[in-house]
């Protein structure tokens, strides 16, 4: 019998020779991959289209670029798809696939022109166009919403949407995009989709701008887990732990840069007591230059990129440095890798701060919290026990650069007048608390409205939505984003903070807090509709938590009455910050060491 290799020799001859069949070649092809031998699967495709003409020629060169992509040999694969493509112009295929090539490679305004000429150039019909065109469409929307391109990004998808309703991915990023735009209702009437549906492909990110009930926020996290988490992997970790004298901790993170994860966690690597702690830092980090993210590189004891490792192989090496205690910082967050985690690479898995929300990820074991955050009686929607800290969930960087004070004029604030701020990412903003910051605005002339400029259309649209309430345009101001130290800046021209709500500021809060700037907060059921009351609790400021729209509209009133109560509120955070427990930094990272030292001692 002859051997794989005789075989091949016989098969690449015929090729030679012009005696090799299109459907033949094919066969023998996905042999050879199938075998992890693309390298030769390609030598027989370059053999069969330079010694032979066939009319699927073009083919060939589509599944030869297929196969060069593959071997990450990018020039050879884009020439054979522009081959494909010049042999056959209507052919999609190649099309799709050479976008998805130059997203590879970095080129991702190359990747949309070729998406572009699909999903403007393919007919509907036949029906096997469909597929094409809905990846097309989801790829448009997808990378220009990366590109902070939202108001095409969501056209794609409604296009996408309106040809195939039943698109669970597609939809969650649509009513997200709606969401960063501030389109109100976020969840509208649309053909072919019901409301129950738009809930159930809502994220769990997205969620929380939605709603306060932890249970949906916790079904919308196990959604995710059954659709996209792994569950039949093998466990790494030894159980029982590995009896360290000094234990290993390992954060984890995409957010190891100019981030609001690293911009409240930089000191406690720094504080860690190198004493009893050995730390870790494993990142898939954008490389942003940014000095947070070499303090962050430098506070580790170890910084190890795994961002070219699949997470098989990331969660062995993680394994092979025997971590006790790993904390990821990502949740389900943009960028996360929740697969990494399935592997439990330690036997202690952490969440914090990422995701202010359950994550509904088996592997994980706790969430660090505070008992305002997560009373005892909401635990039980959450699918980690909670870690209960002292005083406060939520770490603080006391090293924090702040620029030089602006005055009102520079940042486009009228010369006198009381100023309210919700510097908070725009989706956060909900239809019912910025009409009850329009009242605010109304029983309280002269006043204006310091908002995040976060994209164009969230600003036309909240203008929009202030006219409509009889507020004028000028009283909303928006303040463009700058560096952490200029934004740190602009809070101290700012006399009150309006929260958001059922989506808390939570760094953000933190930041108008260290500044000593007033939060107003209205608290719900979810973590993340209680994270400004539990720094607000940590400060002994529990005057500022309302529970209802009523009291939170009244409270925002009063303190804009009354410009003296404002002033002792800040008094107040002076001292806070000076010694209250909210900014004590080495006493949250001593009260979580103990607790983490007892985790380990129980295994």
């Amino acid at each position: 019998m002859a051997t794989f290799e005789e075989n091949f020799v016989a098969v690449l001859q015929r090729a030679w020779q012009g005696q090799l069949e299109f459907v033949q070649l094919i066969d023998c092809a996905s042999q050879m991959e199938a075998r992890k031998l693309g390298s030769l699967s390609a030598v027989l495709y370059q053999t069969w289209l330079s010694r032979n003409t066939s009319p699927y020629a073009y083919a060939g060169y589509f599944n030869l670029g297929t196969t060069l992509s593959n071997e990450n040999d990018f020039p050879g694969a884009e020439v054979a798809y522009r081959k494909s493509i010049e042999l056959h112009p209507t052919f999609a295929q190649p099309r799709l696939n050479l976008g998805s090539l130059f997203e590879r490679m970095g080129q991702p305004e190359k990747a949309l022109a070729e998406w572009r000429w699909v999903a403007n150039n393919l007919p509907a019909q036949p029906p096997e166009n469909k597929p094409l065109l809905l990846m097309a469409c989801n790829h448009l929307g997808r990378v220009l919403e990366n590109q902070k391109q939202l108001q095409e990004a969501l056209e794609w998808l409604t296009k996408s949407l309106t040809l195939e309703p039943t698109q669970s991915d597609a939809l969650h990023h649509w009513v997200h995009l709606r969401q960063k735009q501030c389109i109100w209702p976020v969840y509208p009437a649309f053909s072919g989709i019901s409301l129950e549906a738009m809930q159930e492909s809502t994220s769990a990110l997205a969620m929380m701008s939605v709603s306060d009930d932890p249970v949906r926020q916790l079904n919308a996290a196990r959604r995710f887990v059954e659709k996209k988490v792994a569950s039949n992997v093998p466990k790494l970790a030894n159980p029982k732990g590995y009896g360290h004298r000094k234990l290993r901790i390992a954060y984890v993170s995409s957010d190891f840069s100019l981030h609001p994860v690293s911009m409240l966690t930089a000191e406690l690597f720094e504080l860690h007591d190198r004493d009893a702690f050995e730390v870790y830092g494993f990142c898939w980090s954008p490389e942003d230059g940014s000095g947070l993210r070499r303090r962050v590189m430098q506070a580790m004891d170890h910084f190890i990129r795994i961002d070219k490792m699949a997470d098989d192989v990331a969660a062995q090496l993680i394994r092979t440095h025997e971590i006790d205690i790993l904390v990821d910082l990502q949740g389900q967050t943009a960028g996360a890798r929740a697969n990494l985690l399935a592997y439990r690479p330690a036997p202690i898995q952490i969440t914090y701060l990422g995701l202010p929300a359950t994550t509904g990820l088996p592997s994980i074991d706790y969430v660090i919290a505070d008992r305002f955050l997560i009373p005892e009686e909401a635990a039980p929607f959450y699918s980690e026990k909670p870690l209960y800290m002292p005083d406060v969930y939520q770490v603080s960087d006391r090293k924090r650069p702040v620029g030089p004070k602006p005055t009102r004029a520079q940042c486009g604030l009228p010369p006198e007048g009381f100023v309210f701020c919700s510097l908070n990412n725009n989706y956060k903003y909900t239809p019912e608390v910025f009409a009850a910051w329009m009242r605010i605005l109304h029983r309280t002339p002269n006043s204006v409205l310091l908002l995040l400029a976060d994209n164009p259309w969230a600003k036309e649209n909240l203008i929009r939505a202030a006219e409509a309430q009889g507020i004028e345009k000028t009283r909303l101001v928006f303040a463009a984003r700058t560096s952490p130290e200029d934004y740190l800046a602009r809070y101290g021209i700012v006399d009150l903070f309006l929260d958001t709500f059922p989506f808390n500021a939570g760094t953000t809060a933190n930041d108008a807090l260290w500044m000593g700037l007033p939060v107003l907060t209205y608290t719900g059921r979810s973590f993340a509709s209680r994270m400004a009351g539990a720094l607000l609790t940590a400060a002994k400021l529990e005057e500022l938590i309302t529970y209802n729209l009523a009291d939170y509209e009244e409270k925002a009133v009063f303190l804009a009455q009354h410009p003296e109560e404002c002033q002792r509120l800040r008094t107040h955070l002076e001292e806070v910050r000076r010694s209250g427990a909210l900014f004590d930094t080495p006493r949250f990272v001593k009260n979580l060491e103990d607790r983490l030292k007892r985790l380990v001692e129980a295994l």
